[in-house]
């Protein structure tokens, strides 16, 4: 896309009189969106390459603020991109600071649930496992979101993705009834009205306000005046649409009035993709997170997800060592070295076992162990002839079928 002239991007508007044009070695050629924090435009290098350039409305000339911004800007680019829009840059030395990021094509949830309507079924569980993927990444770098919302979200064509993490404690912001615009009131947790410490409970929160609005194009405090949505949340249950029982439960639990009863973000994820959570310790933290991300971009996540069997643990007398793992890296030692054919028996094993209690196989069997029964009866007019033929006839189309159903594994 060049300009305006090309493919239209959802939410681009014309830049407006007063607008720059450029920002370092980046063409403006849009505005995509603006806030409290500032506007975002839509740049392009020399090469036609698009990034999301956010003009930061702060004075970064006092050092200690700008050694903050910079500071929580480096953390931001440490999470990995497992359904985040990933931090590029900051420039904060000239006259209007701004922050680089990749861009996504796409509308906002905001914009969709506006145009369209609520969110359902499948397409509602992989947002709500791409945004807790995404959370669960950020969180891990010891990234605040802070200002997780509707608006946040874009519905990318690989899945959802969320943007502008971590800029807002970057800013400073302290998240108080003052502070804050009317439009993300409804997302924020109670402890931000009583001028609390900000925390990943408070992203945990604002997270299962915005799956709610999604599922039911509301948020479940309302969207009246500013008092009377603080006072809601912080003295009323939500009111919630209708959802699975699975995920009414995981949201409301989400909403608690106390942060130290809401679940952390791994661990919501992990219920999500109908994991175990007491397992997570034993899977490596990039593989719930790829887990995530694929689940969050696929077109059946209600088919049995691809999670990889760990292997059982060493006994007692001969202890593994692991070398420490930094974000990204993974660690060879004896057990995970032979993890793929370990998973590869694991995998066998379990669909011999899937495939030997099938209903329509056994029927299957039976039947034409009858037929060759009967067909037996018939050339011989002998029972136990029949019979022996019969059992025989059964007995084979088991076993072939088995075999065969069990090396075609989900393809059968």
């Amino acid at each position: 896309m060049t300009g305006l002239a090309g493919a239209p991007v959802p939410g681009l508007a014309p830049l407006w009189t007063h607008d720059p044009v450029t920002a370092g070695p980046y063409r403006l050629v849009g505005r995509l969106g603006a806030g409290g924090q500032g506007v975002v435009y839509l740049g392009e290098d020399d090469q036609g390459h698009q990034v999301a350039v956010k003009m930061i409305n702060i004075d970064l000339s006092d050092l200690r603020a700008r050694s903050q911004f910079m500071k929580e800007i480096a953390a931001a680019r440490r999470v990995v991109p497992f359904c985040t829009a990933q931090v590029l840059f900051a420039e904060v030395d000239g006259e209007r600071p701004y922050v680089v990021s990749e861009f996504i094509e796409g509308p906002t949830l905001y914009r969709h649930v506006r145009e369209q309507g609520p969110v359902a079924g499948n397409a509602l569980h992989r947002l709500a496992v791409g945004t807790a993927t995404a959370l669960a990444a950020i969180h891990r770098c010891d990234v605040v979101h802070c200002d997780l919302k509707p608006d946040n979200v874009v519905l990318g064509r690989d899945g959802p993705r969320v943007i502008d993490f971590g800029i807002a404690r970057a800013l400073g912001v302290t998240e108080t009834v003052t502070s804050r615009v009317l439009g993300t009131t409804a997302y924020m947790a109670p402890e931000r009205f009583r001028n609390e410490s900000v925390g990943p409970p408070c992203d945990v929160f604002a997270w299962a306000a915005t799956i709610a609005f999604a599922a039911g194009g509301r948020p479940p405090f309302g969207t009246d005046s500013l008092f009377a949505v603080m006072h809601r949340v912080l003295n009323e249950p939500p009111d919630l649409p209708a959802l699975p029982p699975g995920l009414d439960e995981l949201i409301r639990q989400c909403l608690a009035k106390d942060p130290a009863e809401r679940p952390e973000a791994e661990e919501v994820l992990m219920r999500l993709l109908g994991q175990d959570v007491r397992d997570a310790g034993r899977l490596r933290r990039e593989t719930v997170l790829q887990l995530g991300n694929e689940t969050a971009g696929a077109p059946t996540p209600d088919q049995p997800l691809p999670l990889p069997r760990t292997a059982p643990d060493p006994p007692p007398d001969r202890p593994e060592t692991a070398a420490p793992t930094r974000l990204g890296q993974t660690s060879q030692s004896p057990s995970t070295a032979s993890a793929p054919a370990y998973q590869a028996e694991a995998g066998w094993g379990r669909r011999l076992r899937r495939e030997s209690t099938d209903a329509w196989g056994i029927s299957t069997a039976i039947f034409l162990g009858s037929v060759g029964a009967a067909a037996g009866y018939v050339a011989s007019s002998a029972v136990d002839g029949a019979a022996a033929t019969g059992a025989a006839t059964f007995v084979v189309v088991y076993a072939v079928r088995l075999l065969v159903a069990t090396a075609l594994g989900d393809r059968s």
